[in-house]
């Protein structure tokens, strides 16, 4: 199994923070899971011209073709104006339509203030259910005054996340069953 971990800004700490976190428990509790983060900080990912994912080269190539790789993608999101970055939305344009189809998308957000809650519910999880994503339907939403120093303070987010990574794993070895189930009945 293959999972990502996308940190989807390049500006920040929180949510890198947090998807440190949740890589951290994910290869604790499941070493036999390739794991791979992206924080797209830390690469020259290109904007979407319209082109095939596979036909972008460097970095914007690695990200994408390491994303639909994946059996399952952990997104981490700040919330900036009431919306998702536009390094995010970047990414989903880059990818085919149906790039989350036989894949688990989970989610964990970062917002100034709770007023922000339901940005996930607006914008992200009709963007993913549209790219076929089998979501799992909790998510984790970070406010900032569970941060100290670049650290997670509060315990009941620590407890989420590891949640998160749970319900990750047990929802995408249930689905590969049922593919592989599904897969069998066909006779050739």
């Amino acid at each position: 199994m293959k999972i990502v971990g996308l940190s989807g800004s390049n500006v920040g700490s929180k949510t890198r923070t947090a998807m440190d976190y949740t890589i951290k428990s994910l290869k604790e509790k499941y070493s036999e899971i390739d794991v791979t983060l992206i924080d797209l900080a830390e690469f020259d990912v290109q904007f979407s011209d319209g082109r095939n994912f596979m036909e972008y080269e460097g970095d914007t190539g690695y990200v994408t073709k390491t994303i639909m790789e994946a059996d399952a993608i952990i997104i981490g999101t700040p919330i900036f104006q009431a919306s998702l970055p536009a390094t995010l939305k970047n990414i989903f344009d880059l990818l085919p339509v149906n790039a989350f189809r036989d894949k688990v998308v989970s989610m964990l957000v970062t917002a100034g203030s709770a007023k922000h809650y339901l940005i996930p519910e607006q914008q992200l999880k009709p963007i993913l259910a549209y790219m076929k994503a089998q979501m799992v339907q909790t998510y984790v939403f970070i406010e900032e005054a569970d941060f100290y120093r670049k650290q997670i303070t509060n315990d009941d987010v620590l407890f989420r996340l590891d949640r998160l990574v749970e319900d990750t794993v047990v929802l995408t070895e249930t689905y590969q069953k049922v593919r592989e189930a599904k897969e069998a009945e066909y006779d050739f």
